[in-house]
């Protein structure tokens, strides 16, 4: 799962005080907060060992166990795409969203190289919905739930479900294809496919898309193709650019400021 710490530190600062927050396909929980004022609740089928902080609760996203119009935010951070019954997941988003309430929604483009790599590690990887544009997207949840779009930005792949650090257990044959997940051949593929992309126009190191709908909008609207290839969390070029050190044959390296993954600067 993508980490998303900034975008999660700007829309919960704009609650009040008391508001509740939805963790949808939570797992292990999509984001952190320092706030105490604030209660986070993390839904997905089967509640994990590893947790983060907040109540964990286990049901079934298409038929939530929460009144109406209980949660000022709902955040939906990689999980659309493995809801089965997705129209009436959305539907329940809309019934437990507060009246001025906010949407945070990220999702995977069934197109990119990334995609197809996770699908092909993981036999599916459990995405039993493709997405295949921003439009398509935007137009799926306004219909469902009712709230207007506020913001799309692309997201960039750090091909971090490749690590060797988040593997446990054997990973399977395909993963000799990757140097066995080691974190610095991944850093280097990653550079490499930046800098196609950058010299081609083509789109190997995208990943997906994060939208906002409802009261939200994010405070910064520019692209991260900063992402750590350990922890997956995006960084702004600037903050990348200001830990990196050149090395030898070229590239500049720097430390993820969250997990101390290696990367090279895009």
């Amino acid at each position: 799962m993508l980490w998303m710490p900034r975008a999660m530190d700007d829309l919960i600062e704009k609650l009040p005080p008391g508001a509740r927050i939805l963790d949808l396909g939570a797992r292990t929980g999509s984001f952190h907060t320092d706030r105490t004022d604030v209660t986070v609740v993390r839904l997905d089928m089967e509640i994990p060992e590893t947790r983060k902080s907040g109540a964990y609760v286990s049901a079934d996203a298409a038929r939530m166990p929460f009144a109406s119009g209980s949660f000022g935010l709902i955040v939906s951070n990689h999980s659309l795409e493995h809801f089965r019954e997705l129209d009436a997941t959305l539907r329940e988003m809309a019934r437990v969203l507060a009246r001025h309430g906010a949407i945070y929604i990220a999702v995977p483009d069934v197109t990119t190289l990334t995609d197809r790599i996770y699908r092909w590690m993981a036999r599916g990887g459990g995405h039993v919905n493709a997405f295949r544009s921003p439009a398509q997207v935007i137009a799926l949840v306004e219909q469902r739930t009712g709230q207007p779009h506020r913001a799309t930005i692309v997201l960039y792949s750090g091909l971090s479900f490749l690590n060797r650090h988040n593997i446990k257990g054997w990973p399977g044959k395909k993963i000799i294809f990757f140097a066995f997940g080691v974190e610095h051949y991944l850093a280097v593929l990653m550079w490499l496919l930046r800098r196609i992309d950058r010299a081609f126009g083509t789109r190997l190191s995208v990943y997906g898309w994060t939208f906002y709908f409802g009261n939200a909008e994010p405070a910064r609207a520019e692209e991260w193709r900063n992402v750590c290839v350990r922890c997956g969390a995006g960084h702004p070029d600037a903050d990348a650019a200001a830990a990196a050190h050149r090395l030898w044959w070229g590239p500049k390296a720097w430390r993820c400021s969250l997990c101390g993954g290696f990367n090279l600067l895009a």
